[in-house]
């Protein structure tokens, strides 16, 4: 089915798989010679710039860990005391409290 006004690209029509997969291997081989020469760092900065830096936080983040586990072991608490039950007392009231109070509520 052919639009009006529209005319094929002299190369012919890219619709086959093989036209696409060609230039997609030329282009990456393209970019792999470019970058092999454009290379700034040895290997050996690399690692110190991505790695070590990465193995230092998980060895911070270790050393943090051990250090909340023996804080939080509970042997290292103080002993909960048991609770005290108030022991009953007989007291001892003086003759006429209750007549004295009821007579400062009433009044």
């Amino acid at each position: 089915m052919k639009r009006q006004g529209l005319t094929e690209s002299p190369a012919g029509k890219w619709t086959r798989p093989e036209d696409y997969l060609g230039a997609m291997a030329r282009k990456r081989s393209f970019r792999r010679e470019r970058r092999v020469g454009d290379r700034t760092e040895s290997e050996g900065q690399r690692m110190l710039l991505s790695t070590v830096p990465f193995l230092a936080l998980i060895g911070l983040l270790a050393v943090l860990a051990v250090a909340i586990m023996i804080l939080a072991f509970p042997g290292a608490q103080p002993q909960e005391k048991p609770p005290q039950i108030a022991q009953k007392e007989q007291g001892v009231a003086a003759r006429g409290w209750f007549q004295e109070a009821q007579r400062q509520f009433h009044h």
